[in-house]
């Protein structure tokens, strides 16, 4: 699909400003008295500072592209049918509502605008509490508070910092991301779960991290970071090593600098005989 009748740069800008004004809103409700209901499971939560925020984003997106179809995490999709419109918006209003409920300071407002079929076109994340805003275009890189994006060097998985989250569903099924979280541990040499899924592709972009896996994400939690990481030379796919619809929909989703994506796939593929550190 061709963007060239969208200025995306000017669509950023507003995405922007969208996403600050939507951060300010869950600082607000931060240091309020904790009020959290239970969505699918008793670990899914959402809280007050999720719908308000995604009101004022949704509200805000429709009045700015109301040719767009948006998709929010907390209230499902408006604006056309998506059958009828090209550009399609993804938005998080609070991606880390644990963390938040919990005061954890890691959480961040998610707006990423793609094609049909997944392909991310420009993305925004917002990260209130340290006013760091992720940005990128699609062939135009990505930034941090207006500092290019790189990922890491790190070639060695034992000398690799790598993060992953866990399901809602992780009491009752099988295939909750334990198992992989160990043989991980024993072949990197730090693992992190922290709690934002979003942030962690922003972090692998920002050479923070040097790899991220999860299983279970949703678009709006992972098309901006995973637009990131790509434009800052980076690599994502799915857990058979392609960039494929599960990849792009956060449903299996492996991020890297690209050095260490084989070797995190061949931990993903062959578990407790994939190769460990030998010093």
């Amino acid at each position: 699909m061709s963007n060239n009748s969208l200025d995306t740069f000017a669509v950023l800008q507003t995405a922007e400003s969208i996403a600050r004004q939507a951060g300010a809103i869950l600082l607000q409700y931060y240091e309020r008295p904790r009020q959290a209901n239970h969505k699918s499971t008793s670990v899914d939560l959402v809280t007050e500072a999720d719908t308000a925020s995604e009101a004022f984003v949704v509200a805000a997106l429709r009045e700015a592209f109301p040719d767009h179809r948006v998709n929010g995490e907390e209230g499902g999709g408006y604006g056309p049918p998506p059958d009828r419109t090209p550009y399609h918006w993804w938005v998080d209003p609070l991606d880390g509502t644990t963390d938040f409920a919990h005061r954890f300071p890691v959480f961040a407002v998610v707006l990423a605008l793609s094609d049909p079929d997944l392909n991310p076109i420009l993305g925004v994340v917002y990260d209130p509490t340290r006013d760091e805003c992720f940005k990128g275009i699609r062939g135009h890189g990505a930034t941090l508070n207006g500092r290019p994006l790189h990922v890491t060097e790190t070639r060695d998985l034992a000398e690799a910092l790598v993060v992953t989250g866990f399901p809602y569903d992780r009491w009752t099924v099988e295939d909750n991301n334990t198992a992989l979280f160990a043989h991980f541990v024993r072949r990197a040499q730090g693992v992190r779960c922290v709690g934002s899924a979003a942030l962690d592709l922003c972090y692998v972009a920002a050479g923070r991290h040097d790899l991220y896996w999860e299983h279970g994400p949703k678009p709006w939690d992972v098309q901006a970071g995973l637009l990131f990481v790509q434009e800052a030379g980076g690599r994502v796919s799915d857990y058979e090593g392609a960039l494929s619809r599960d990849a792009l929909s956060g449903s299996y989703i492996v991020a890297s600098n690209g050095h260490l994506h084989d070797q995190a796939l061949a931990v993903i593929r062959l578990g407790d005989d994939a190769p460990r550190p030998t010093r």
